[in-house]
């Protein structure tokens, strides 16, 4: 039941409005003499209401009936003005007169709002927030877009590092390989060895070397080994560098991997994140790469033996890396070798820079892109955002 609908009315037991129900004559005072009914002739009463009365104008007996009797000469009372003359009349009116129950569910009813009604969910949206509030927020969103975050600036200064590291380490990489060794050998104008060495000679043992290099075998892989007439190959101060040069080597090869590894990370990370941040990382990369191996060549041209034996210096203790020209080191990779090696290291490390380089240059059409996908990601974002459409919509 609703707490508007109306309440059941009481029984009206109300007889002073009522005239024309007979059963509560008698509860009624007289019409005039100022005597209540106790003091009157009980039989007398009775008496007129039992005899029988002739209907005048117009009137139904038992109406006529149902009057009191009056003492004679005096005019019967006419009702109150307004009331009616009967209870069911009387009840008529009052449902009339009752205010009907207002709708749960409507909007409006006869022009008046309805108690249930609520606001729409958007209408919040059309309260344009203060000027000073706009100001604020535009500045605030202003100085958010002009900062950019740290993440992808790391990101980007790691690979414009670690690309330098990782060109260097491949090239040497494809320095010691037999490829490089069969080129070396054959080319025209490499010396040849005067303590009798040929050419396959050269290439078998020296692949061995080379070899021993980047596999996990022993010093035995070399100090095994022998010559034609059965002496040792390698004398043990050999033996003993080569292995020093193997943990270089295999540092440096497992530093280039580990980098790589951080370098593709970086880049995927810098793909999501940062739109031109990889081709800014890399361009930076091959700046400090052609910085780094131009200052190197011309050291070397400069000096190449002075060079050479720094470079040593850095990574062999002193004593352990000089050989005499009869030992096999040195008839296997003479001097000529390792200078034609840093040619092709140098040139393979400023092929690649210089490519990168290239390709990288920020061009007005690559400057452009980055920015159409930059404004790209950011309706994007707005789109998925509530709150954005929301602020988009208030201002």
């Amino acid at each position: 039941m609703s707490d508007k609908s109306p309440k059941p009315q009481e029984p009206d037991t109300d007889v002073h409005d009522d005239p024309d129900e007979p059963a509560f004559d008698w509860m009624k005072p007289k019409a005039s003499g100022g005597t209540s009914p106790a003091a009157g002739s009980a039989p007398a009463a009775s008496k007129a209401s039992a005899a029988p009365a002739t209907p005048t104008g117009g009137q139904p007996a038992a109406a006529a009936a149902s009057q009191p009797s009056a003492p004679a000469g005096s005019q019967p009372s006419a009702p109150a003005a307004g009331q009616p003359g009967s209870r069911a009349d009387r009840k008529a009116a009052e449902a009339a007169d009752a205010e009907p129950e207002p709708p749960l569910f409507a909007d409006t009813v006869a022009g008046r709002p309805s108690h249930y009604s609520e606001p729409l969910p958007t209408s919040a949206l059309s309260v344009r927030p203060p000027e000073e509030e706009v100001a604020r927020r535009n500045a605030e969103r202003e100085q958010a877009a002009k900062v950019k975050p740290i993440g992808p600036r790391v990101f980007q200064v790691l690979l414009a590092v670690f690309y330098p590291v990782i060109l260097l380490v491949l090239a040497v990489r494809a320095v010691t390989s037999p490829l490089f060794l069969w080129v070396e050998y054959n080319r025209p104008g490499f010396p040849g060895d005067g303590y009798g060495f040929s050419t396959d000679d050269r290439m078998t043992y020296g692949s061995y070397a080379v070899d021993y290099l980047s596999n996990w075998a022993g010093p035995r892989y070399l100090g095994g080994l022998v010559n034609q007439d059965g002496a040792k190959l390698f004398k043990d101060s050999e033996v003993s560098h080569m292995a020093d040069v193997k943990v270089v080597m295999l540092s440096s090869f497992g530093a280039g991997l580990l980098l790589i590894i951080l370098s593709i990370i970086a880049i995927i990370y810098l793909r999501k994140r940062s739109v031109g941040g990889v081709r800014r990382g890399l361009f930076a990369g091959s700046i400090v790469t052609l910085v780094i191996i131009i200052g190197l060549a011309v050291l070397a041209v400069l000096s190449w033996q002075q060079f050479f034996t720094e470079f040593h210096r850095i990574f062999f203790a002193n004593g352990t890396w000089t050989f005499s020209l009869e030992d096999t080191l040195i008839r296997l990779f003479p001097g000529q070798f390792w200078s034609d090696a840093g040619i092709v290291i140098g040139g393979l490390v400023f092929l690649a820079a210089t490519l990168t380089f290239i390709f990288t240059w920020p061009t007005r059409r690559r400057r452009g892109v980055a920015t159409e996908q930059v404004a790209d990601a950011d309706a994007a974002e707005q789109d998925e955002d509530p709150a954005s459409q929301e602020e988009a919509v208030r201002r």
